[in-house]
């Protein structure tokens, strides 16, 4: 499919920055015109849960904007968020990929999104008929399982502050708005995502805030680019040093 066509049948591409729209010429290259015809277009507000852990696959959706992330509610009911997505993949392409028939996570909108949807059985349809998109969609499903594994891995080994630094940077690259990342909510929020206690917790904020790599402002803590740029270092040096 010429891009210009795409643009065409999905207008709203010309709003989103350059690098999105490349991704999406990129994923639908040699998508058929039936496809396109058969998207629709809908606004998510944050906060929306669009798939739901354990319900029929039958949907595959597209972020055209915005951010969406997987939470895992199975260990005592605490919502655990382990990846964000903020680049093209087809969510609830991975399951038709490994023929299962309802999603396997639960996905939420970070930020207000755009997304386009798309039938389980048009989706296959596409996949069986282009072995061009069935590559890409495996490439994108290994990239998506490889960066899972490789921060699990991360996350085991680190300890305390730098194991919360990691996920401060991982936010900032995910969420900042105009270079400054804002995190509200308890410590409790973070322990939850670090698997770190209260008590270290707030040995590593205090020590960050002390150090100027973050920024406290009442239950806020705001991180700028040169905060983050240094917290970034602190990362990948005990990184590099394991």
């Amino acid at each position: 499919m010429k891009h210009s066509v795409l643009y065409e049948e999905l207008p709203f591409l010309k709003d989103v920055d350059r690098e999105r729209q490349e991704q999406f010429e990129e994923h639908f290259k040699s998508a058929p015109l039936w496809l396109m015809d058969a998207f629709q277009a809908e606004e998510l507000k944050k906060g929306t849960i669009f798939i739901s852990e354990g319900e029929p696959a039958d949907t595959v959706f597209f972020v055209v904007k915005g951010t969406v992330e997987a939470i895992d509610y199975r260990i005592d009911g605490v919502p655990y968020d382990y990846m964000k997505f903020d680049k093209v993949y087809a969510l609830g392409g991975m399951e038709f990929m490994m023929d299962i028939d309802s999603y396997m996570t639960t996905l939420r909108a970070v930020t207000d999104c755009k997304v386009i949807k798309i039938s389980r059985v048009k989706f296959e349809k596409w996949m069986f008929t282009d072995i061009r998109a069935m590559k890409l969609e495996a490439k994108r499903m290994g990239e998506y399982l490889l960066e899972e594994g490789r921060n699990s891995r991360l996350f085991l080994f680190m300890q305390g502050s730098v194991r919360l630094a990691m996920l401060f940077t991982e936010r900032y690259e995910r969420s900042n708005e105009k270079g400054v990342l804002e995190i509200k909510g308890n410590r409790q929020s973070l322990a939850d995502e670090t698997g770190l206690c209260l008590k270290s917790i707030s040995r590593a904020v205090k020590k960050f805030s002390e150090e100027g790599m973050i920024t406290k402002a009442g239950n806020r803590i705001l991180i700028d680019k040169g905060q983050y740029e240094e917290m970034k270092k602190m990362v990948l040096a005990k990184i590099d040093g394991n």
